[in-house]
């Protein structure tokens, strides 16, 4: 079974704030102290940090759940309770970071040692002594900490490699990787000996260097799931020159130039945009008799048919086995890397808008449903979060919270929508009676 893992769906759940405290100061001699609860203390965040070291997302294949520490609760003396530490995830570099409800990308972590916030934690309920008034000197209300924000993400790693090795099994790509790299691919004389994509670093005669994929072998169908291609063409998203090797012996029976189209094909069909960076044809194993009649007829199909307005992709023929041609075919590639600017990967309309943890100034405050028992249903982001945040365990509280909800206009749009003394209300799995 391939160790190699690079998607994984996950949950991950930030800290919630904790708990305030309602407390009153009860010392000898000090009459009337006053209130002395203090607040809570901030929940963890969960943060994703990019290392280096690793290679896949296989740490995510059984640890799918990521929770970070709530905040501690106020303490007596208005003292604050102690913020959770953040949640550190290490993730490979080269992942993105999508929200697997929305489909919207977060963040695409390509820098090493890059940090960026997947859930952030709640805020810590107030003490009572954040409610003290004139009016009201010693009041018996604290907060309940904020809950910590909880989602659903969905990983993809695309590996960072400037150029990508392309072309059907059997062609001899991993040959070339090893040859050209430190690399030690698994070499095999039968199809689909590549079922990971393996990595090594050029570097050249002229002291020049670039990363190198070699990416498992395409077939007809892939970019439709056939063979192994669906699984892999993300990786040749972030490459920006690609290497198209081709057997140009045809030892498979195959012909050259349609092998060419048929992968070029494949390509298009999963991202146009593939096309976009430029192409190299390494005519590989030339060492063959039989190979240079078939590249003189490969470029003959290959000027026939391209657009005279295109420019032709240069041609490199190679032998991995013998090493002919190496040095050349590195050379022209490193010059090209130079002139390539850098693909955009996403566009904005994939990506999220900037987080914000606040509420939508647009959206409704609340919301009003009806329940298959005739009860009135009370939702919302704002309106729920105030619920979460209430004491119901203090009659102050519980009475704030309904003054709340007058303030909101809850109680008119429950009369207009044709409440009446008695109906019942529910705010969550949360219970109570409407009073006109």
């Amino acid at each position: 079974m391939s160790m190699f893992l690079d998607t994984a769906k996950i949950k991950v759940k930030a800290g919630n704030g904790g708990d305030g405290m309602v407390a009153f100061r009860r010392e000898k001699y000090v009459p009337n102290g006053g209130p002395w609860g203090g607040d809570g203390g901030r929940g963890g965040n969960v943060v994703f940090v990019v290392d280096e070291g690793l290679r896949t997302l296989m740490d995510f294949r059984y640890n799918r759940h990521f929770k970070a520490q709530s905040g501690e609760k106020g303490m007596t003396k208005g003292m604050y309770g102690r913020g959770a530490e953040d949640l550190i995830v290490h993730v490979p570099q080269g992942t993105t970071v999508r929200d697997a409800e929305t489909g919207k990308i977060l963040i695409d972590l390509i820098e090493n040692e890059q940090k960026f916030v997947v859930a952030r934690g709640g805020r810590g309920g107030r003490g009572n002594i954040r409610f003290a008034t004139p009016k009201n000197p010693a009041p018996e209300i604290s907060e309940n900490g904020e809950p910590g924000q909880e989602r659903e993400l969905q990983l993809e790693l695309k590996i960072l490699a400037d150029v990508g090795l392309v072309g059907f099994p059997s062609v001899g790509k991993s040959t070339l990787l090893s040859v050209i790299t430190s690399a030690k691919p698994k070499i095999g004389a039968y199809h689909f000996t590549t079922i990971v994509p393996n990595l090594g670093m050029v570097r050249t005669q002229s002291g020049e260097s670039f990363a190198v994929a070699d990416l498992p072998g395409l077939i007809e169908g892939a970019s439709q799931g056939v063979g192994l291609g669906t699984q892999f063409l993300r990786h040749i998203e972030r490459t920006r020159v690609i290497l198209h090797v081709i057997d140009m012996s045809a030892s498979e029976g195959r012909d050259p130039y349609e092998d060419y189209l048929a992968i070029n094909k494949e390509l298009e069909s999963y991202n146009l945009r593939l096309m976009e960076r430029p192409q190299i044809i390494v005519a590989n194993k030339m060492d063959m008799s039989e190979s240079t009649e078939n590249l003189k007829v490969f470029k003959e199909k290959l000027v026939a048919n391209y657009d005279e307005f295109d420019e032709l992709p240069q041609i490199f023929p190679i032998s991995s086995l013998t090493k002919q041609g190496l040095s050349t075919l590195l050379d022209a590639t490193a010059e090209l890397l130079d002139k390539t600017p850098e693909f955009l990967l996403y566009d904005e309309s994939e990506m999220e808008e900037e987080a914000y943890y606040g509420f939508d100034e647009d959206a409704p405050a609340f919301e009003i449903s009806r329940d298959d028992d005739a009860a009135w249903v009370l939702s919302g982001d704002k309106l729920e979060k105030l619920f979460t945040m209430t004491n119901f365990d203090r009659e102050e509280a519980v009475m704030k919270f309904a003054r709340q909800l007058r303030g909101m206009g809850v109680d008119e749009a429950l009369r207009a929508r044709g409440a009446k003394d008695g109906d019942l209300v529910r705010i969550g799995k949360f219970e109570f009676e409407f009073v006109d």
